[in-house]
């Protein structure tokens, strides 16, 4: 199971890698008042790295509020 999972992460490395190097024309964003002028790569990169981060902590905060309610569900070995 962990070769398949390293197979899967390098995978998808390997299609962000190559969409990212594929885009490298200039773009013009536009963030809320301001207008910042990149390469389309970085704008690719800067999303993907901010989708990352927004799942992490999602995850991050779902995994704690499990654990917080799990030990108030549990009385001995049986469940309520």
């Amino acid at each position: 199971m962990n070769k398949l999972k390293l197979v899967a992460i390098a995978g998808i490395a390997l299609i962000v890698v190559i969409v990212v190097l594929q885009n490298t024309q200039t773009v013009e964003t536009k963030l809320l008042f301001l207008t910042v002028t990149l390469p389309n790569a970085a704008l690719l990169f800067g999303t993907l790295i901010v989708g990352f981060a927004i799942g992490v902590l999602t995850a991050g905060h779902i995994v704690s509020t499990a654990k917080r309610r799990l030990p108030d569900q549990v009385v001995g070995n049986e469940l309520k």
